[in-house]
């Protein structure tokens, strides 16, 4: 398993986030050695989506707005169908997706979170993939789109669904331990 030692992880969510998909990739990175946080538009508790009702609630730590990319290494953003759609009209929260990508950072969206990378510009010209309902959106936005477990475009890392979630988890910590490398080396 790869080790991310000291790496700083924020995961943006707000309420109907798919379950999994903020549950498991906190708990790999978690475990490889990173310190992951949530962020979400409001202080409080957010209320994850599970398949087909309401699930766990998880605290968030810190808002978006209070939120710098300067102290991460990578964002994650989970899917579902309520969680980006309801994130995607936040300033606050492209804000700071555009702020990660500019500098070089891990930009990693699943399942319907790709739609936050076309909201923040951020599609275009890139190889994405996705829950396949909104591939289309991505086509229209200027994206390649693939039907894979993981697609790595640069910093940005997309996949499709909660089955690709061991995928996901480990793309995001290959690609922090390369970047660390790669700032080491420099």
């Amino acid at each position: 398993m790869t080790k991310i030692g000291d790496a700083k992880i924020l995961i943006v969510a707000t309420d109907g986030f798919e379950q999994s998909e903020l549950l498991q990739p906190r708990k790999d990175l978690s475990e490889m050695g990173a310190t992951v946080r949530v962020a979400s538009i409001e202080e409080g508790e957010i209320k994850a989506w599970d398949k087909d009702h309401w699930g766990e609630t998880v605290q968030v730590d810190l808002t978006v707005s209070s939120a710098n990319a300067d102290d991460y290494d990578a964002v994650v953003l989970p899917g579902g169908q309520i969680n980006p759609d309801k994130l995607r009209v936040e300033r606050d929260v492209l804000d700071l997706i555009r702020r990660f990508d500019e500098q070089g950072k891990v930009v990693a969206a699943i399942c319907h979170a790709p739609w936050l990378l076309i909201e923040a510009g951020l599609a275009e010209g890139r190889t994405l993939t996705s829950y396949q309902s909104i591939r289309t959106d991505l086509r229209n936005a200027g994206a390649t789109v693939v039907d894979q477990e993981v697609a790595r475009d640069g910093n940005i890392i997309t996949s499709r669904n909660p089955g690709d979630l061991d995928a996901f988890s480990k793309a995001i910590a290959e690609a922090i331990e390369e970047d660390k490398d790669t700032r080491n080396a420099a």
